[in-house]
């Protein structure tokens, strides 16, 4: 059983949709499996290029880098990425490519729901909170490459199996090279890389998937205990193992981001950005955008110029 596929960020929030969003195309993958796999740039897998606009995407990308520097936004961060780092983009983030850099190296685009729910959440595919650059040790790159170039070999021979079978060889191959870039990932916040499937997990888990679809008209902590069936106090120590943060707190920066993201990138009027994020009210939306950020929304989009 595969996971479903995610809350898509663009098509639930209706005023959010002025941020492109560009979809996982299976037919463009070879055989029409749900990866994609091949260079980098107009001619590879993913035919975003550079002189595009910041937009979402609504499926995982995974850019390994052969040359560098290269500068690449996501979410009002900019990265600096080198030869041998990997960037790891997530469904729902915005970003935007450099117009002034070249881009090296090998670009890996996987659809939601093609990993099974198990690896998913042993890989972290999910894990907001993680960052998306990621530095592999030089034995670490050398067996991420490895498994890469396994896994293109794998994608491009589509006359030796049929079609089912060459889809779960993808599966297992991709699940092979996913666990040794969620260790790396893992390293990167200070884990011990091993994934956790306890209950507290778990908990988090379910919390983080229904804040992602009901972030836009639920801001109540109780209201996603009781849809979830957890006590506040599990919810509580759940997040806060997890993040660092506490329930609210992380209902409050989903929120705020998706604001940002609206007011950086789109013309919508604030009021209308406070409707799409669950404010009624545009004074309370600008009260509780400063209280969290220390601006206002205008002011944001102002700096944002």
């Amino acid at each position: 059983m595969t996971e479903q596929d995610p809350p898509q960020t663009s098509a639930h929030l209706g005023a959010a949709a002025h941020i492109r969003t560009y979809p996982f195309d299976p037919s463009a993958s070879l055989s029409g499996v749900g990866i994609q796999i091949g260079p980098m740039g107009p001619e590879g897998p993913w035919g975003v290029g550079p002189a595009r606009r910041v937009h979402r995407i609504d499926f995982h990308v995974l850019l390994f880098f052969r040359e560098g520097p290269v500068r690449h936004m996501i979410d009002f961060t900019e990265y600096e990425v080198g030869a041998g780092d990997i960037l790891w983009i997530r469904p729902g983030q915005v970003h935007g490519f450099s117009t002034e850099d070249t881009y090296v190296g090998t670009a890996l685009t996987m659809q939601p729901g093609f990993l099974p729910r198990a690896i998913v959440e042993a890989t972290g595919l999910y894990r907001y909170d993680r960052p998306p650059l990621l530095h592999p040790a030089a034995d670490q790159l050398a067996a991420l490459d490895a498994s890469l170039e396994q896994l293109r070999r794998e994608y491009l021979d589509t006359v030796t199996l049929p079609l089912s079978l060459h889809t779960a060889v993808l599966r297992h191959t991709l699940t092979a090279l996913m666990l040794r870039v969620a260790h790396v990932s893992a390293q990167a916040t200070a884990e011990d890389g091993t994934p956790q499937q306890d209950a507290a997990a778990s908990a988090f888990s379910r919390f983080r998937t229904a804040v992602e679809h009901g972030f836009t008209s639920n801001h109540s902590v109780s209201a996603y205990a009781d849809e979830l069936g957890y006590s506040r106090r599990t919810l509580v120590r759940a997040v806060r193992a997890a993040t660092g943060l506490t329930p609210k707190a992380f209902i409050d920066r989903r929120v705020i981001l998706e604001a940002k993201r609206m007011l950086a990138h789109t013309e919508l009027p604030v009021g209308r950005i406070g409707v799409a994020v669950g404010f009624a009210d545009s004074a309370n939306f600008s009260k509780y955008f400063q209280q969290h950020t220390g601006a206002t929304p205008a002011a944001f989009r102002a700096e944002q110029v």
